[in-house]
């Protein structure tokens, strides 16, 4: 039986959280020159959320020390093999019931469309839900959890760009792709933007175009700038979400976000989201770039948009040469409310 069918469901990213999980870079990855700045840059990200609550960090054996050097002895460090740092993709979607109990969801992941090495990747998921001795759904999609976002009331937010890319799952049309989403999510309603931001190397993840910040709010992130190739494409993602209802019948409310200037490493262009944050207990870790107006102003709007939240912000440019930044670093375990 799915989840949907035994009664399980994704909370949103905002509810309670009983953890957070990463995973400890590895050099191997390919992360851009020099590596040494990786690190400490990651255990930034690491002591900022444990502000906020647990973070158990997933290190190669033979790199545990180092974890653990780099993050303190607050932090929980487990061995699990990996080829890469970005937990939100490899790592499984965890669910809930309305009992409370959790289960997890593995998905098939081959590093966004072959472009990496996966074989330890494709496994994070199933051993760390036997390691927490948590239920496992095995998926047979091909599915990075970066490429969605739920509201927690039956809405799911993906792009085409990703999700219909044929190198992900090349024998499958729209219909089949939802029909999965449906069953592994529990969800009713699912709105897809066409693209996401020019040169993502994940093809068009929607964490760095557009996200719930509630059930029937979306925050997205645009561009004002004619000449840069992001405008059409945050034009045409307003277009869409202003005509889209949700799940529950709801017209979206959404809030825009200035994207930040464009910037480079080694001559290629950053993907750079100030959406690309992780909500936490009480409190919301957002990367920022450099620049003081646009990072000033996307921060007065998470503020005013969350007002009961803590803003923290880590600097993301470093993280984004490796493709990604704080919300792909990490994922979320719902708290289990069934043990309370």
């Amino acid at each position: 039986m799915t989840p949907a069918e035994l009664g399980f469901y994704m909370p949103p990213e905002w509810a309670e959280h009983q953890r957070t999980f990463m995973e400890w870079p590895v050099k191997e990855a390919g992360w851009p020159e020099p590596f040494e700045h990786i690190l400490p840059a990651f255990a930034a990200i690491v002591k900022a959320i444990a502000r906020f609550e647990p973070v158990t960090v997933l290190a190669n054996p033979h790199l545990s020390e180092e974890a653990a050097g780099f993050c303190g002895p607050e932090i929980e460090i487990i061995p699990i093999e990996h080829n890469d740092s970005w937990m939100r993709d490899n790592g499984p979607t965890f669910l809930v019931n309305k009992e409370g109990k959790l289960a997890g969801v593995n998905w098939i992941f081959n590093a966004w469309g072959g472009k990496y090495p996966s074989q330890l990747d494709n496994l994070v998921a199933p051993r760390l839900l036997e390691l927490l001795r948590i239920p496992c759904f095995n998926a047979p999609l091909v599915m990075e959890g970066g490429s969605f976002h739920v509201d927690g009331e039956g809405t799911l937010l993906t792009t085409e760009e990703c999700l219909l890319n044929p190198n992900r799952n090349p024998g499958l049309q729209r219909a089949e792709i939802e029909a999965y989403l449906k069953a592994y999510l529990n969800v009713a309603k699912i709105i897809w933007l066409k693209r996401g931001w020019r040169g993502d190397d994940t093809d068009g993840h929607i964490d760095n175009v557009a996200c719930f910040a509630a059930p029937g709010v979306a925050l997205v992130q645009v561009c004002s700038d004619r000449r840069d190739p992001n405008y059409e494409i945050s034009r045409e993602n307003l277009e869409i979400l202003r005509k889209a209802t949700d799940a529950k019948g709801r017209r979206l409310r959404i809030i825009e976000i200035e994207q930040p200037p464009a910037a480079y490493y080694a001559d290629q262009r950053l993907t750079l989201s100030y959406l690309n944050f992780y909500f936490v207990n009480s409190g919301i870790i957002m990367p920022v770039f450099g620049n003081p107006q646009t990072d000033r102003a996307a921060c007065s709007i998470l503020r005013e948009t969350f007002p009961d939240r803590k803003i923290i912000t880590v600097d993301g440019l470093i993280i984004a040469r490796g493709g990604g930044n704080v919300h792909c670093l990490t994922q979320q375990m719902p708290a289990n409310k069934s043990e309370k």
